[in-house]
């Protein structure tokens, strides 16, 4: 579950990449686009912000699913101890 974050939070990186750019070359060679680097540093911004909290949903996802796992696996070790020693 958490690694269709991290690819989430990869893509809208290279969006956010991609826009930085976009605000930095001249509107000439932006036939049809927006030419307002104020707009696209404003995109760039927001999927930027998006990307960052896609990844922190994806490590915090990662962390319960760690702890999940953990103890189940300390719940069946103290089962197994448990049953050993009524043996």
């Amino acid at each position: 579950m958490s690694r269709n974050f991290y690819i989430l939070a990869a893509a809208l990186g290279l969006f956010a990449l991609i826009s930085g750019a976009m605000a930095l070359v001249p509107s000439t060679f932006q036939p049809g686009l927006p030419a307002n680097a104020s707009l696209w540093r404003t995109l760039a911004l927001l999927l930027l912000v998006a990307g960052l909290t896609s990844a922190l949903i994806g490590v915090m996802s990662h962390l319960f699913e760690q702890v999940d796992r953990r103890s189940e696996q300390a719940r069946l070790a103290a089962r197994r101890k448990r049953r050993g020693e009524k043996n």
